[in-house]
């Protein structure tokens, strides 16, 4: 009684294991703050509320398209063309359960048994599941704290081989925050310019999450253009996270392709959801700025809180809600006797210890260093960061 091969190869996901974690201490009644997830804790506005409670009455109740709603996608197209100065057409845009599913839509639709899926560390924890699920091979570049956590245009010339399909890159990023400038990515636009196999997929979930101004997208660069896949959607931005809805833009072959995968495995996303999302994008955009400002000062107040623990390399995240802290100074430090050998043993400790959930950073691709979300109160963050300190002071 085994399962498949294809299931057996892919890891658990670890966020939502610390989080399982978490919520069994609460069970048992202790006071765990939890900075594992990352997810808004803002409930969705008003108005994108009302449209979906208005679908509801207006009997949004059956199949919608595979690829979504016309009226969303063609929102889709005007907040690419007004937000990001991109043109695309409706016919070229996908709407899913998600994000999550609109980039393994992506993977799953380009990636062929034996390809290589470029992905720079650290990284989302699902991404080199996605290129695993779909046959191909995760290449990992590695991009320090020193480095901001961005790779380089040599790094990634470097890491291009004639098997190299696709790039995954996730600016602001999950999980440090980092954010690539326009002429950052403008470097690794001529870099892939030289690769016309190479497709780039561009997680783009945190745009509105940022802290250093305008967002820049990959797609804008015409020598790259046509090889890009934009992904996108509600769910951070607009405190819709259980909404699912996500959607992808890019080159017309490709989203034929993703709509052709999806049509045999979820059909159309959901229909009132769908509704909500197009109230997103065509409303007003003031609860978003007040949600990033609020980001903003979270940041600023981990930062300051992280920076003041000994021990600790920090850098300061320009975009999304986590905090990437580099730990590595505490492996093979003691507590009784607890060993801390890398950074899953050194979250395990905080939880256990100081009742804070994080995520160990092999997860992530990086286990010299621990995630935090600072997508919760600024009180919780004050708390938190006050018992990670004791914690780790008991460590000799």
């Amino acid at each position: 009684m085994n399962l498949s091969d294809r299931l057996n190869r892919l890891s658990p996901s670890a966020t939502l294991a610390m989080s399982q974690k978490s919520a069994e201490l609460k069970a048992q009644g202790i006071d765990v703050i939890n900075l594992s997830v990352g997810e808004p804790d803002f409930n969705t506005p008003d108005h994108i509320k009302e449209a979906a409670i208005q679908a509801i009455h207006d009997n949004y109740s059956r199949y919608s398209p595979v690829a979504g709603y016309p009226a969303l996608r063609e929102a889709i197209v005007r907040k690419l063309k007004n937000e990001n100065g991109l043109d695309y057409t409706a016919a070229q845009i996908s709407v899913s359960n998600g994000a999550k599913q609109s980039v393994c839509n992506a993977v799953m639709s380009l990636v062929n048994d034996g390809d290589e899926v470029i992905i720079p560390a650290p990284y989302w924890v699902s991404y080199p599941e996605m290129a695993k699920l779909a046959g191909g091979t995760p290449v990992f570049i590695e991009a320090s704290i020193e480095q901001d956590f961005k790779i380089t245009p040599a790094q990634l010339e470097a890491a291009i081989t004639p098997k190299t399909r696709l790039l995954i890159l996730c600016s602001p990023s999950n999980p440090t925050g980092s954010v690539y400038s326009k002429a950052e990515l403008e470097g690794l636009a001529q870099v892939l310019a030289k690769h016309e196999r190479v497709i780039i997929l561009a997680d783009e979930i945190y745009e509105h999450i940022n802290y250093v101004g305008h967002h820049e997208s990959i797609a804008q660069f015409p020598q790259v253009r046509d090889r890009v896949v934009i992904v996108n959607g509600v769910s951070k931005a607009y405190a819709m996270t259980g909404w699912r809805i996500g959607f992808l833009a890019g080159p017309e072959w490709i989203v034929k392709g993703c709509n052709k995968l999806q049509g045999q495995y979820t059909s159309g996303p959901c229909s009132v959801s769908q509704k909500a999302a197009e109230a997103a994008y065509t409303g007003t955009q003031a609860p978003v700025e007040e949600m990033r400002q609020a980001f903003a000062r979270r940041r600023d107040l981990i930062v300051r809180l992280a920076k003041e623990i000994p021990g600790l390399e920090v850098n300061e995240p320009q975009g999304a809600f986590y905090l990437f802290p580099k730990c590595s100074s505490f492996f093979g430090k003691k507590a009784g006797d607890r060993v801390i050998n890398d950074s899953m043993d050194l979250a395990l400790y905080l939880l256990e210890r100081g009742h804070v959930a994080t995520v160990g950073g092999a997860a992530f691709g990086s286990p010299e260093c621990f995630r935090m979300s600072y997508a919760t109160s600024d009180e919780n963050i004050i708390e938190a960061m006050r018992r990670i300190k004791e914690a780790l002071a008991e460590l000799q």
